[in-house]
């Protein structure tokens, strides 16, 4: 009898551990959601790694969806640009970003930051072979590398003809893009919060002779250092899910093949995460 009231006990732990785990479990399946935001913004001018997208100082609207998928790291973006105005139905962009991210030495001072992933640029208004590239990139922040929480930042993007008889085809190439970005902390602005961030930011490009498909004015690309941009933006929370940021940005260009024009702009952005 106690032979068998003892194995009774260890079947019913058994059996309350192996629950346990399913139910713990199923907390953690039920916490890591589907995350998912929808931005709306509209910018002064489009410039995209120095180019300028649209020519006469045309202001677009760029909305974008982001499917954070699971928490795993890995997510889908599906970006636009549209100009306000008329003629540049041959210049409406449509972008597909499949990327991956996560971080190396967590619990170190040099904790690295990446993101992987790979862009399809495409222009729904003309021939896939017109206008259309791709690109692979890889991004490298270290957020606690300097004091004070200056981060730096490095991006290799590596950009191709989409199609093997493209227009595009003797275009590709590589940007090297170097950044430090700092979050300023103010005193809060709205109410039921406790700051307001003000995010500085500074970035440099070589340009490795890549071309922008939404720019056909040049007909090369110099292999130099292009552009230089300062940028300063900050975000208002207006309830839990809803962000509007202003932003405005200098650009001082640097290669003629690139940009023959120093360039400013603003950016309104409204953005709600699921």
């Amino acid at each position: 009898m106690k032979t068998k009231t003892l194995v009774i006990i260890m079947v019913l732990l058994n059996t309350a551990t192996l629950l346990t785990a399913e139910e713990q479990q199923q907390v953690q399946t039920q916490e890591k959601k589907l995350g998912i935001t929808l931005d709306a913004t509209y910018v002064s001018r489009y410039l995209w790694r120095g180019f300028d997208c649209y020519p006469k100082n045309h202001s677009a609207f760029q909305p974008s969806v982001n499917l954070d998928l699971y928490e795993t790291g890995f997510g889908v973006n599906i970006w636009s640009s549209m100009a306000n105005g008329s003629g540049f139905e041959d210049s409406k962009e449509l972008d597909y970003t499949l990327y991956y991210y996560n971080s190396f030495f967590k619990d170190e001072t040099y904790v690295t930051n990446y993101k992987v992933g790979w862009v399809y640029y495409s222009y729904p208004g003309v021939s896939r072979k017109t206008y259309n590239m791709q690109e692979i990139f890889t991004t490298f922040s270290w957020p606690k590398i300097i004091p004070f929480g200056i981060v730096p930042s490095y991006t290799a993007a590596a950009l191709w003809a989409a199609e093997s008889n493209s227009d595009m085809r003797n275009c590709g190439g590589w940007f090297h893009i170097f950044g430090l970005g700092y979050d300023l902390n103010l005193p809060a602005v709205l109410p039921n919060t406790d700051k307001q961030v003000v995010h500085l930011s500074v970035e440099t490009v070589y340009n490795d002779g890549a071309y922008a498909p939404c720019n056909t004015k040049y007909a090369s690309v110099d292999h130099d250092w292009s552009h230089m941009v300062f940028g300063i933006s900050s975000p208002f929370t207006l309830s839990n899910n809803l962000t509007f940021t202003p932003g405005f940005y200098y650009q001082s260009s640097w290669e003629d093949s690139v940009n023959e024009n120093d360039e400013y702009w603003t950016s309104l952005s409204l953005t709600y995460n699921f």
